[in-house]
C-alpha cells in the first residue's frame, strides 16, 4: 500500500530535518484493523503508516525512519517472522511488535529470540498496545543513540596512527606506561606523548571515557595492534 493513499495518520505537521519524529509502521492484511491501529496511535500523537503486506512496506522505502513496527504473523507473501529474519540478515535492527490471531509458543519463542519487543495476540487492549509501542520506540531511540556513538568513535579511531592504536589498546587493557613502553619497545615519555594524543583525538578527557569509546567500536574494526 502506498502511504500517500490516505492510510497514513500524522499527529504532527512539522518535524526537523535533522531528527524525524518516530513513526509506527503497521503491517497487516486486515484493512479495518490496520486503520484502527493507525487511528489509535494518531489519537495519542504518534505518527503511523499502514501497509497491507511486508512487500508494500519495503516498496515504500521508509525503513530507515526511527520508530517501530507492528507486524502480523500470517500475511500474503513474506510472513512477519520471515520479514524479521530478512531485516536481521540485512543488518537492520528494528523494534518489532508482533500482533497476531494465530500465535503459539514456538512462534513466540522464535520471535522473541530474534529480538522482538513484544508478541501480542488479537484482540488486544488499546492500552496494552500503546504501552508496547512506547517501549519499542524507546528501545529504538536507545539503539540509534548507541549506533551514533559507535559511528562517531569509529571515525575518530580512524584518525589514530598505528602506534597510537597500539598504545590505546594497551591503555584500555589497564597497562601502565612502563609496561606499555616495554611491550612496544619505546620510552615511557613516548608512551605518554602517544597516550595524550590518543585522548585528544578520541575526544576523551578521562580514561573511563576512552574505555567506553573503545568498547563501542566493533571488534572487527578494533584491530589488535599490541605487540
Amino acid at each position: 500500500m502506498n502511504i500517500s493513499s490516505g492510510n497514513i495518520h500524522s499527529a504532527r505537521e512539522t518535524r526537523t530535518s535533522y531528527e524525524p519524529d518516530p513513526i509506527v509502521l503497521v503491517v497487516d492484511d486486515d484493512e479495518s484493523l490496520r486503520l484502527s491501529i493507525c487511528e489509535l496511535l494518531a489519537s495519542v500523537g504518534i505518527e503511523a503508516a499502514g501497509f497491507a503486506s511486508t512487500q508494500a512496506l519495503m516498496d515504500a522505502d521508509i525503513l530507515d525512519r526511527p520508530g517501530c513496527m507492528i507486524l502480523d504473523v500470517r500475511m500474503p507473501g513474506l510472513s512477519g517472522l520471515d520479514f524479521q529474519s530478512r531485516l536481521t540478515a540485512s543488518g537492520i535492527s528494528a523494534s518489532i511488535i508482533f500482533l497476531t490471531g494465530h500465535g503459539d509458543i514456538p512462534m513466540t519463542v522464535q520471535a522473541m529470540k530474534a529480538g522482538a519487543v513484544e508478541f501480542l495476540t488479537k484482540p488486544v487492549r488499546d492500552q496494552t498496545l500503546l504501552d508496547a509501542v512506547n517501549r519499542a520506540i524507546e528501545i529504538d531511540k536507545d539503539k540509534r543513540a548507541e549506533q551514533l556513538t559507535s559511528n562517531t568513535n569509529i571515525a575518530l579511531y580512524a584518525t589514530l596512527t598505528p602506534r597510537e592504536r597500539q598504545v590505546m589498546a594497551c591503555v584500555v587493557a589497564g597497562a601502565l606506561s612502563k609496561q606499555i613502553a616495554f611491550a612496544l619497545n619505546i620510552s615511557e615519555i613516548t608512551v605518554k606523548l602517544h597516550r595524550s594524543s590518543v585522548m585528544k583525538k578520541m575526544k576523551t578527557p578521562f580514561l573511563t571515557h576512552l574505555v567506553r569509546a573503545w568498547q563501542s567500536i566493533p571488534a572487527d574494526i578494533r584491530h589488535d595492534y599490541s605487540a
